[in-house]
């Protein structure tokens, strides 16, 4: 459980980098510098501690992991540079419903109070979507697209990290890092940004490597279901980010859903 959660703070601090970096420079750049750092990160860990090889079949899908993964970044990196970032992330972590639907499909549904927890942390997620004023609404379609990528992520993932959690994050960057490059090749742009823009998402890429592979290893001892609620938490730390430092305002259902959100956490651990 604690692995999960420290996902979700990991993702949420990642997430709110990145999305300040995309809107100070192309989203494609963003995602494809922040998946080289990951994958540079996981390689030289990779050499340092020389962990079991897995199975081919896992490293497949790995790779396809990191192909999901690539598609919700960059459709949640550019809703985040084009719409409200409160109302952006908590639409994103509906994702963890495509783990719950596989867990519930294969018969391995949680007990009833993770359960009651898990639909309470994700309609929490979803009532703090409704942030104030109509201009924070852009975004949604790509918020709901990047859901979409980052559940198939926390699934193939979780297949992934059977045999070492750490391969599972190599074999993603694998995947989504070249795509990304050879997206921003194709579509131009180049990689070119300031130097604090450079920060900004050297910082989120390798946050975001530290939240997968502490997801993969939390998929080793739990459902994966769950871990992906515990892992989707990360809007209210985005959420909260952003007010602090963007001073995007927190409306009353904002609130109200980051409550029920960590309420449904609470039941999680208890069930």
């Amino acid at each position: 459980m604690a692995l999960g959660l420290v996902s979700g703070l990991s993702w949420g601090v990642a997430d709110f980098l990145g999305g300040l970096a995309s809107r100070r420079a192309a989203v494609l750049s963003v995602v494809a510098l922040s998946q080289g750092v990951g994958l540079t990160l996981a390689l030289a860990a990779l050499v340092l501690i020389r962990p079991e090889v897995p199975p081919v079949r896992e490293m497949a899908f790995g790779a396809l992991a990191g192909l999901s993964g690539v598609i919700g970044l960059v459709a949640f990196y550019r809703a985040m540079s084009v719409g409200n970032m409160s109302l952006v992330a908590p639409l994103s972590a509906l994702g963890a419903v495509v783990p719950l639907t596989v867990d519930l499909i294969a018969g391995r549904a949680p007990g009833p109070v993770a359960l009651l927890g898990m639909l309470m942390a994700l309609g929490g997620a979803a009532l703090a979507a409704r942030a104030p004023g109509p201009a924070s609404r852009r975004g949604v379609g790509l918020a709901l697209l990047a859901a979409l990528g980052f559940g198939g992520f926390f699934t193939l993932l979780a297949l992934a990290a059977s045999t070492s959690a750490l391969w599972s994050l190599a074999t993603a960057r694998l995947g989504s890092a070249p795509l990304a490059v050879a997206i921003v090749l194709i579509v131009g742009g180049g990689l070119a940004m300031t130097g604090r823009t450079i920060v900004l998402v050297v910082a989120s890429g390798a946050l975001d490597a530290t939240a997968n592979l502490l997801f993969a290893a939390a998929s080793q001892h739990g459902l994966v279901s769950v871990v992906a609620v515990l892992g989707s938490l990360y809007p209210i730390v985005t959420v909260a980010l952003a007010g602090v430092i963007l001073n995007e305002r927190l409306g009353r259902l904002q609130a109200a859903g980051a409550g029920i959100a960590l309420a449904g956490v609470a039941l999680i651990a208890a069930g």
